[in-house]
This record gives C-alpha cells, sequence and structure tokens, in this order.
C-alpha cells in the first residue's frame, strides 16, 4: 500500500498567496478610487451643461417674447425652480406653459445636493463678475459649491 499524499497548502504557499493578494489590493483600490472619482466628474459635467443649456433656452425664449420679463430685466430666469415649473408662453393665445428641465440635477459633489437640489448649486446672477460670483435677482450662471480638485487640477468651483 502507498501512503496517501497530504491535501492541502503548505504554510509558505499560503504566505505567498497572501502577498499577492495583497499587492493586487495595493493596486486596485487607488484605482477603484480614481474610477469612482472620474464618474462623479463625469456627472458633474453633464449636470453643470444640463443646467446652463436650460438658463441659455430660457433667456432666447424672454429675447423672443415669449417669457414676461420686467422692463430693464436682463431676461435670465429669477431661480432655478422657474426651469422646472415653467412659464407661460406669452406668445399662444392660450398661455401653454414652457417647461425648460424637467427635473433640476443636484450637484453629485456636494455632500447635501440630494435633499434639495436647488440648494446643491451656486448662483451667479448677470450682474456679478465672473471671478467674484454673487447671488442676484436672476441665474445668469451656476457652479458648484464643492470643495476639492478636479482629476484635471482645476477647482470643481471653477467648472
Amino acid at each position: 500500500m502507498h501512503a496517501r499524499a497530504a491535501r492541502g497548502f503548505s504554510f509558505v504557499e499560503l504566505l505567498a498567496s497572501l502577498a499577492i493578494l495583497g499587492v493586487l489590493l495595493l493596486i486596485a483600490v487607488p484605482a477603484a478610487r480614481t474610477v469612482a472619482q472620474r464618474h462623479r466628474e463625469m456627472e458633474l459635467r453633464t449636470a453643470l451643461a444640463t443646467i446652463r443649456g436650460a438658463i441659455d433656452r430660457y433667456h432666447d425664449a424672454a429675447l423672443q417674447g415669449r417669457v414676461a420679463t420686467e422692463v430693464g430685466a436682463s431676461g435670465y430666469p429669477p431661480d432655478l425652480a422657474v426651469l422646472v415649473d415653467g412659464v407661460e408662453d406669452q406668445t399662444t393665445p392660450e398661455r401653454r406653459k414652457i417647461y425648460f428641465l424637467r427635473r433640476l440635477p443636484a450637484d453629485p459633489l456636494n455632500p447635501d445636493g440630494w435633499r434639495d437640489p436647488a440648494a446643491s448649486w451656486g448662483l451667479r446672477s448677470y450682474e456679478s463678475p465672473p471671478d467674484e460670483p454673487a447671488q442676484g435677482d436672476d441665474v445668469f450662471d451656476v457652479y458648484s459649491l464643492a470643495t476639492g480638485t478636479g482629476l484635471d487640477g482645476v477647482p470643481y468651483r471653477e467648472w
């Protein structure tokens, strides 16, 4: 009779396997964090483009006389809620509403953005300078309130 060979791993083989797994984790975790950050940054770019596009469409409608504006007003929306709630089309007899957004996206990098999407953005009025954005009577632009810098080296606030 032959003696049956022992099955399983030796202690040295187990340590070598654990060392290899540790090295793989050291490589995978930072890569996964970078992928997650890149995804959130892509969501931020999309949200900014969506809101800015809606603001521009509102302004175009105001210039065409479709949105009621006061004399001397900039023609930009008074707040972000108007883009979702809609405004009456002044050029139609039945005063149909014009909608510029289905829903207002929240800033994906703002930790409180999921509660109130409108409060997650910084607002810049038409009269404020670009290097010192401030709220005013209208919404000319939006920017992220998130602290930090993107993978491209530009602070989120400047996107």
